[in-house]
């Protein structure tokens, strides 16, 4: 298993990685909404195996402090490998901050507790409004987690 991982969005097929959100299954997502954000965010994983897309994950960060993790994806057949800690370690590692924050959905939590990430008692958020969700994905919006490095 050769494996790949970029932080180039030039080659992506957003379609593909649409197909990938919804096989994981982590809901639908508009294909040019994922990639406006990707193309948005400063930190980006792609995951390729003979030149297919697998996997991804996006980070924002302030370089020092905080970074927030978001869409961290990877196909069901290839979870259970390793690679998804192999992503979220790609995404940590060039935030260069000290405490990261990740955004995922609470059938994950066992995976990022493994990791280290514990539940926040003081996060808070304004949800998602019909009007934004609505083009973006059909599932309700993810929970907050974080963990310290």
């Amino acid at each position: 298993m050769s494996m790949e991982f970029t932080d180039d969005p030039g080659a992506v097929d957003w379609v593909r990685l649409s197909e990938v959100f919804k096989r994981a299954p982590l809901g639908n997502r508009a294909a040019n909404k994922l990639e406006e954000v990707f193309q948005n965010s400063p930190i980006r994983c792609f995951v390729w195996d003979a030149g297919e897309l697998i996997g991804a994950g996006r980070a924002i960060t302030d370089g020092v402090r905080y970074s927030v993790i978001f869409d961290v994806v990877l196909l069901p057949e290839y979870q259970g490998r390793g690679i998804g800690k192999q992503i979220m370690d790609f995404l940590a590692d060039r935030s260069k901050a000290r405490a990261i924050l990740l955004y995922t959905v609470p059938e994950r939590e066992g995976f990022y507790a493994k990791l280290g990430y514990r539940k926040m008692k003081t996060a808070m958020a304004v949800p998602m409004t019909e009007t934004f969700g609505s083009d973006w994905t059909d599932t309700e919006p993810p929970t907050q987690m974080s963990t310290t490095r």
